[in-house]
């Protein structure tokens, strides 16, 4: 689950697939990762599943293997491919088969798949040259689909995490303005747009679309709390000044009662490869 701390962009300034360090900082508590991150609605990955013309996916930063267990589970044949060798270890001890590289430079040797998926990963590949690579690999009339989570948590956490974040990191490139009108699905456009766009701009793809499916869970103050430190902006932030945003978000869930429901909104940007595999 990419959390953000406002309703703004995850990432802002530099393209977040130009932030290195933070992309490739996720297998530092791999364990956590993979206990805390919700899998993916089912009738999400159904529908991806019954848009592809057979069994063989490549999962682009597959992580621990959140999106590619359920994808196995589904009947698919499940390749991996993720930059940071810690979650392709994790995945790997889960059952799954995973190569370590960044997509732009995996090596395909002559491999070609039905679907080509990202979970909450494809912002961190370069949308033009990921796309391309996407088409490369992909057969005829196979699909491209990336998903993401946009959570929406109250707005008491929601300011608390953001004003403590500006608190720890005073100079980090991400939106950490007070929580406006906007959603957190308006603050997540950018990150489609930029998905859609490189798909267009790709050669081999039909016009892309968007999916999307709305749930809920809830989550006790150790459950969010546990969660918190996944994301990326926190991730590579030192024990003190983890705990200080810990602490002010703690706070403000003891405020609500030590508990609360968050709604989501799963988004799929996802488009298939024309049969000749030319633009249609």
């Amino acid at each position: 689950m990419t959390t953000q701390p406002t309703n703004r962009s995850p990432v802002s300034g530099p393209a977040p697939h130009t932030a290195r360090q933070m992309a490739e900082s996720f297998g530092v508590d791999a364990e956590r990762y993979d206990r805390t991150r919700p899998s993916y609605p089912g009738e999400l990955v159904a529908r991806i599943v019954a848009a592809s013309p057979g069994p063989d996916v490549l999962d682009v930063g597959c992580g621990t293997g959140t999106a590619a267990r359920q994808f196995q589970a589904a009947g698919c044949r499940v390749l991996g491919v993720d930059p940071d060798a810690r979650m392709a270890e994790f995945a790997r001890r889960r059952g799954l088969a995973v190569e370590v590289a960044r997509f732009e430079d995996w090596d395909p040797a002559g491999r070609t798949f039905d679907l080509v998926i990202a979970g909450t990963a494809w912002h961190w590949v370069d949308p033009v040259a990921g796309a391309a690579k996407a088409a490369r690999v992909l057969r005829p009339g196979g699909r491209l689909a990336a998903f993401w989570h946009v959570a929406e948590p109250p707005p008491a956490v929601a300011e608390a995490l953001g004003a403590a974040l500006r608190r720890v990191l005073p100079d980090a490139p991400v939106g950490l303005g007070p929580a406006g009108p906007r959603s957190s699905l308006d603050g997540y456009r950018p990150m489609f747009a930029a998905a859609a766009g490189g798909i267009r701009k790709a050669d081999g793809f039909g016009e892309p679309e968007e999916w999307h499916y709305t749930w809920e869970r809830e989550y006790t103050r150790d459950e969010w709390l546990d969660q918190l430190p996944t994301s990326g902006i926190l991730t590579r932030l030192p024990p003190e000044r983890l705990a200080v945003v810990l602490d002010a978000v703690g706070e403000a869930i003891d405020e609500l009662g030590g508990r609360f429901a968050v709604p989501y909104t799963t988004v799929a940007v996802t488009a298939a490869k024309a049969p000749t595999g030319r633009t249609a």
